[in-house]
């Protein structure tokens, strides 16, 4: 949520080890990444900065039982929740997650302030329980973070070099094999289900960005850059590879009690283009486009934290809005109310449910999905830390 070349380095630390399989990557495991950032709170007037040393990572089981995930790991990771709540992801085969860390934590005389890091760490899945087994140094405020759909490789947006970083991946080793300039502050990326695209939020610039992909390398199309809504924090891409849908913002990321939007991106034509824009509410940040293509969920921040209470667009929790995806169109169906703050949201597998990370009340709501209709089961999972960022193996 806060706005505010390198060399390719091995993983440090591979003594992998040989222990049992964990309960999570069992014949029905199917995992979310929760990053849970204890370090930020929020009063009337905005942020609050604590001492560091308190974030946690939870590795969340969501296959075992829908409405009742459970956690399998709880990892004392520092993360951030700087930036969209896309700064950590799973690989397809469940075997590594990635989790950048966007700010380092610096004590001063007055207390604390982030300044930009630049790791990301690697966490082995199949370890029992999971645990970091290498960190990769990138670009400064590493930030949104994606990985193909064949686990091959990964992007990260290092916001404060506005350029985006290509990782190798083979096996249990990741790498930083190429950075590529951008021109000005990228926030969050999408890749392609075929691997031969990606799409790059410009956030100053209110634009869509395309790298095309080839041999592990990535180039920049600067001829394809897409105009979209105002201050896009956020991008994703439907299973069939056509349509993308951008989260816009607004108020250059905050909310501000105005309307904002979601853009939608026609990826088969040739130049891809912005075909519509559907008004969604107040600062949209969390994006997740359903595997079964038939919906999707912005999650609105609604003033929920950092407001004033008295304020007029002051609301004690956000909410998150469906989307009912039909060929190319997208329109707002319904609008659904969660807790305070939320950021990051996954679809399960089958598409038949949605976890929504509610950062005020360290929990996850748990959302069902009937067809195109959502609704909100009323059941919550409590996390350690205030989740700012959320991912799973599907994109």
């Amino acid at each position: 949520m806060m706005r505010s070349k390198a060399l390719a380095l091995p993983l440090v630390g591979m003594a992998l080890g040989t222990g049992l399989v964990m309960v999570g990557m069992s014949a029905q495991a199917e995992l979310m990444i929760v990053g849970g950032d204890n370090k930020v709170g929020f009063s009337d007037s905005g942020p609050v900065f604590r001492a560091p040393g308190n974030d946690v990572v939870s590795i969340v089981d969501i296959g075992s039982d829908r409405e009742a995930p459970s956690i399998v790991a709880d990892l004392p990771i520092m993360n951030s929740v700087f930036g969209p709540p896309t700064n950590l992801a799973i690989t397809p085969d469940e075997t590594l997650a990635l989790v950048t860390n966007a700010m380092n934590w610096v004590e001063t005389d007055g207390g604390w302030k982030p300044e930009p890091d630049n790791r990301i760490n690697v966490i082995d899945l199949t370890l029992d329980p999971p645990d970091v087994v290498g960190t990769v140094e990138v670009g400064r405020q590493p930030s949104g973070l994606a990985i193909s759909s064949d686990g091959t490789m990964a992007l990260v947006a290092h916001r404060a070099d506005d350029s985006i970083g290509v990782l190798s991946i083979e096996g249990k080793t990741v790498q930083l094999v190429q950075t590529v300039d951008m021109g000005e502050q990228v926030a969050a990326v999408a890749i392609t289900p075929d691997g031969d695209r990606a799409l790059v939020a410009k956030f100053p610039g209110h634009k869509i960005a395309v790298l095309e992909l080839a041999d592990g390398r990535a180039t920049y199309n600067t001829d394809l850059d897409m105009p979209v809504g105002q201050w896009p924090y956020n991008v994703k891409i439907a299973p069939n590879g056509r349509l993308a849908l951008t989260a816009d913002n607004g108020n250059g990321g905050r909310s501000d009690g105005h309307i904002d939007t979601v853009s939608v991106i026609d990826l088969g034509a040739s130049p891809p283009r912005v075909i519509d824009r559907v008004v969604v509410g107040d600062a949209p940040e969390g994006l997740a486009i359903s595997p079964t293509g038939e919906i999707a969920v912005a999650v609105l921040l609604k003033g929920s934290a950092g407001v004033p209470e008295d304020s007029w667009y002051y609301n004690r929790n956000g909410s998150v809005v469906v989307l009912e995806i039909d060929g190319m169109s997208v329109r707002r169906t319904a609008e659904i109310e969660v807790e305070g703050l939320p950021e990051g949201v996954v679809f399960s597998a089958d598409g038949r449910y949605i976890y929504v990370g509610n950062f005020v009340d360290k929990s996850v709501s748990i959302l069902k999905v009937d067809g195109t209709t959502v609704t909100n089961t009323g059941k919550t999972l409590a996390l350690p830390a205030h989740p700012g960022s959320m991912g799973g193996s599907i994109p």
